[in-house]
């Protein structure tokens, strides 16, 4: 334990990063930024390649500094997990999904436990930071590194450390973020808490296993998961009511104590919020729980897309006319504003419900310049005036920063604004509808 502590303190151990995908590569470059020697491994040859010639490929890393640890020595990547030989701390970092019936598929972590074995050998820290349910490092991971008769805590290190990445958010880097570690023994969250601390300005905050860390990160994402329910179901209820849960929102903001704003959209998205609560709730299960309040939000984020269509379809039938056969323009198809991520997107549900009712759907996003869906391609179409022009309708789904809503509101038709994006639009507001 002492080399592997003099190593981390000093900055002189050698980190792997498995997996360089949003979590990952950000990981690997403040590790290599912080001075250590950092080998990330990736089964996409093409990530490989693009981070070995220093070129970025998720936004919020800063294409200067990843191009740097490159080009320093300090950051190179392979597809071989024969890299794992080579350093003292493995960070794993892989997607953890739900299957088609929302139970946790944890493939990816077993797939690349059972991966790094052969190499894998005394004195290691292995850190888990994917996102998944408690149990999973030491249920999971635990049984795997034991098999060859080495002890945990004695031989190797194994904690679990849960990411806090907000894609986009250019205040809270990774850096500026407390780091939450719980090590399965004592001495495996003492080498855990002292890598993080070699890596972020704010404290590093030990708990006393990795199920107290795994249910600590579902816990936040639960929290935003079912305070974005409450809202969404406030704005239904709104709607019903004639009521603009916008200027509701904004009056409950001036009580200075006991409220925090949440807001209504599309729908939820991204890797975390839409995923997380449904890992608790199957969890659960096992000790004859019923997460109901948990599942119930999960239930109202999951019916927000169909709300949008229904409404579509009522705002063009005020105006006489059809969803059936409806040019509709989409604007901002990314889960989040000014992020360039599909990853379970409400826009994409949304365009499917559409598709379905066989609407002919266009998009724009400044972010992603095509996708497959259904096996159709989709491109993003130019944001001209003419364009907008003929658009029956335009549904803006993610407020991207670039979208000047004054000039698209003058050409719009129609306008159902599902993110509040155009509320310091003065003119024609009788065009706007708003969530």
């Amino acid at each position: 334990m002492q080399t592997l502590e003099k190593k981390l303190k000093n900055r002189k151990a050698r980190v792997a990063v498995v997996g360089l995908g949003y979590i990952g590569l950000p990981l690997a470059v403040e590790k290599a930024k912080a001075g250590f020697k950092v080998i990330g491994i990736e089964r996409k040859k093409e990530r490989v390649n693009m981070v070995n010639r220093g070129e970025n490929y998720i936004s919020d890393i800063i294409d200067a500094e990843l191009e740097k640890v490159v080009r320093e020595g300090n950051l190179r990547a392979t597809q071989s997990f024969e890299a794992i030989s080579e350093v003292d701390v493995i960070c794993i970092c892989v997607p953890t999904p739900l299957t088609k019936n929302k139970e946790p598929d944890v493939q990816y972590i077993e797939a690349v436990t059972e991966h790094l074995i052969p190499y894998f050998h005394k004195g290691q820290l292995i850190v888990l930071e994917s996102t998944t349910y408690p149990g999973t490092t030491e249920q999971v991971i635990l049984p795997k590194l034991q098999r060859n008769g080495l002890k945990v805590g004695e031989d190797f290190y194994l904690a679990y450390s849960p990411e806090r990445i907000d894609p986009g958010n250019k205040k809270y880097r990774m850096s500026k973020i407390c780091k939450v570690v719980g090590g399965v023994t004592k001495k495996c969250t003492y080498l855990a808490r002292t890598l993080y601390e070699q890596l972020v300005k704010e404290k590093v905050y030990s708990v006393s296993s990795p199920r107290v860390a795994e249910m600590e990160k579902l816990l936040e994402n639960v929290f935003r998961s079912v305070n974005i329910a409450l809202v969404n179901e406030m704005a239904l209820l709104c709607d019903r009511m004639g009521i603009d849960i916008w200027e509701v929102i904004e009056a409950a903001k001036t009580k200075p104590y006991g409220f925090m704003p949440f807001y209504p959209g599309p729908g939820l998205g991204g890797h975390c919020i839409p995923v997380d609560p449904f890992y608790l709730a199957w969890r659960a299960k096992e000790y004859d729980f019923n997460t109901r309040f948990i599942e119930l939000a999960g239930e109202i984020n999951d019916q927000m897309p169909y709300y949008v269509v229904e409404r579509v379809t009522r705002i063009l039938n005020e105006h006489k006319k059809c969803l059936n056969g409806a040019k509709i323009l989409i604007l901002g198809i990314t889960y989040k504003k000014d992020v360039g991520d599909l990853r379970e997107s409400p826009a994409l549900k949304i365009i499917k419900l559409l598709e379905k009712e066989e609407a002919n759907i266009f998009y724009h996003d400044p972010y992603i310049s095509s996708f497959l869906l259904q096996g159709k391609q989709y491109s993003s179409v130019k944001l001209t005036g003419d364009f907008i022009e003929k658009a029956d309708i335009i549904l803006i789904t993610t407020d991207h920063s670039s979208y000047d809503y004054e000039k698209i509101t003058k050409k719009a038709n129609l306008i159902f604004d599902t993110r509040n994006a155009t509320r310091n639009v003065k003119h024609e507001r009788e065009k706007i509808y708003l969530l």
